[in-house]
């Protein structure tokens, strides 16, 4: 009587976790981008209000003083590039609260997709957008009158992408908390203004009085903003480029972080 000896069947290759949330970020960046190319409406309205906004405010500070060496060209669209990715990236949340409550999110929850995809996917499509915004919107600027080395127009579009994946992120991870459309644009609206208007994204704090140079000093945006128009004017190795990437990434880690806490709490809990 012969035996036969059972080896047991080799176990199977598991995709490593990295490699299955990066995939997974990509198939919800997919289906996010998709729907919204399909938007046709919103995103060409998301796409004119900046270009019009630099079109009909651009040519009033055409010769103006505003104290910085290089045109108002050189000045005013790093600052309108900013103005966008604040302001587009604040908003993107709602959408995530719109999908969150119509149940979108939780079934999505329930599939093997890695949580944390379902944040960067949707902050990765946004971070696609604005940079496809920001290019047009200097090329609007050429046009006008703006000059600006190749290099620095690429630099200031990474900081560009780096502010939005930070503000979209932290604004998908608040739809996750605010109970309504409403009560986030009162947040979101409160919050953006006074922040818009202290980083000096339309005209340089150094045109403001000593104390709202001063109080302008504590809001990141600004520090980016000022990277941006030195980039700009070929100047890549100042202590304001320097200065502004470490401030931009930091704030990019904190919103990041944040956020995934945010996203990854269950609905209720608290802080």
């Amino acid at each position: 009587m012969t035996t036969s000896t059972v080896h047991p069947a080799p176990a199977p290759d598991l995709p490593h976790p990295g490699s299955r949330l990066w995939a997974d970020t990509a198939l919800v960046f997919g289906r996010c981008l998709r729907a919204t190319l399909r938007s046709k409406t919103s995103l060409f309205f998301g796409m004119l209000q900046p270009l019009l906004f630099l079109a009909l405010f651009g040519p009033l500070l055409t010769g103006l003083d505003l104290g910085r060496q290089g045109s108002s060209w050189q000045t005013l669209v790093p600052g309108i590039l900013v103005q966008l990715a604040l302001l587009g990236g604040s908003y993107v949340g709602m959408g995530q609260l719109v999908e969150r409550n119509t149940g979108v999110v939780d079934r999505m929850r329930v599939t093997p997709v890695a949580p944390l995809a379902l944040l960067l996917g949707r902050t990765l499509r946004d971070v696609v957008q604005l940079v496809a915004q920001s290019v047009l919107l200097v090329l609007l600027g050429v046009a006008l009158g703006l000059r600006a080395p190749v290099g620095g127009i690429v630099l200031g579009l990474a900081f560009v992408a780096v502010l939005s994946a930070a503000l979209a992120a932290l604004s998908h991870g608040l739809g996750m908390r605010m109970r309504s459309t409403t009560e986030f644009a009162a947040v979101a609206n409160t919050t953006v203004l006074p922040l818009m208007l202290l980083s000096g994204l339309l005209l340089p704090m150094d045109l403001a009085p000593d104390w709202l140079d001063g109080v302008s000093r504590v809001v990141p945006f600004r520090y980016t903003v000022e990277a941006v128009r030195d980039v700009f004017r070929g100047d890549f190795a100042t202590h304001t480029v320097a200065v502004g990437a470490v401030v931009t990434i930091a704030l990019a880690a904190l919103c990041l972080a944040g956020a995934a806490r945010l996203h990854r709490r269950p609905h209720g809990t608290a802080a």
